[in-house]
């Protein structure tokens, strides 16, 4: 039996992508159930609602939206350690190019904005704060601006630092790689939304394919390569 090839096979000493981009995903999505369709009504209001419907939320389920931020705050661990793991590995497999530092960047940027937007909204439903209408309004708009542009447009620098060393050294497949630069192209166009609030279905866009993107890339992307002789 020739054992050559495995001997000379180094791994990349890291958490297994694949799995911890599934946890930070399913995380992320088991928070939306409590304010959504499955919670029950009124659901999450958009930033087209009036201040009126804004505040009723709010006042209305307050433990909804605890339960929301809970898991949207947990979420962004697993997406940090995603984003750490996923460019040591690139630099491991020879990607000494600056796409890795955009995809750093931008991972800590959602992890940071995700973070945050989630612990705003936990602080919104205190009563005292809940019931101060223009507070409330302003708190809920500031969380709508990390959590909505400010986290499709770091996710898509994360995937486009990740797609295009990818590209250029084959790691990933070609049908991956123009999904990437499609869904990186969307998360970039909807930082237009904080002018242009129509486009606002870049932001899902960018955010709900992008986790599968990200799944998909963590178990294609590979953790070996051949040892110098």
């Amino acid at each position: 039996m020739d054992t050559s090839k495995n001997a000379n096979t180094i791994y990349h000493a890291g958490p297994p992508l694949g799995w911890v981009a599934t946890v930070y995903a399913v995380v992320f999505i088991i928070g939306l159930l409590p304010v959504t369709t499955f919670g029950g009504k009124p659901y999450f209001p958009g930033p087209w609602e009036t201040p009126g419907v804004i505040q009723a939320f709010f006042q209305t389920r307050p433990s909804s939206v605890v339960l929301c931020a809970f898991f949207q705050f947990g979420a962004a661990i697993p997406l940090g350690i995603f984003t750490a793991s996923i460019v040591s590995q690139l630099r491991f497999l020879g990607a000494r190019v600056a796409g890795t530092f955009i995809a750093l960047f931008g991972g800590f940027m959602t992890a940071f904005n995700l973070s945050s937007s989630a612990l705003l909204l936990w602080t919104m439903v205190h009563p005292g704060i809940a019931s101060d209408s223009m507070l409330l309004n302003a708190l809920y708009y500031f969380s709508y601006a990390l959590g909505g542009p400010g986290f499709s447009v770091p996710t898509g620098l994360l995937i486009a630092g990740i797609t295009i060393p990818s590209a250029f050294m084959k790691l990933l497949p070609k049908w991956m790689i123009v999904v990437g630069i499609i869904i990186a192209i969307m998360g970039e166009l909807s930082w237009f939304n904080l002018e242009f609030p129509q486009i606002l279905p870049l932001i899902p866009l960018t955010r709900f394919p992008g986790f599968i993107w990200l799944i998909i890339a963590g178990f294609k992307l590979p953790n070996s390569k051949m040892s110098n002789p």
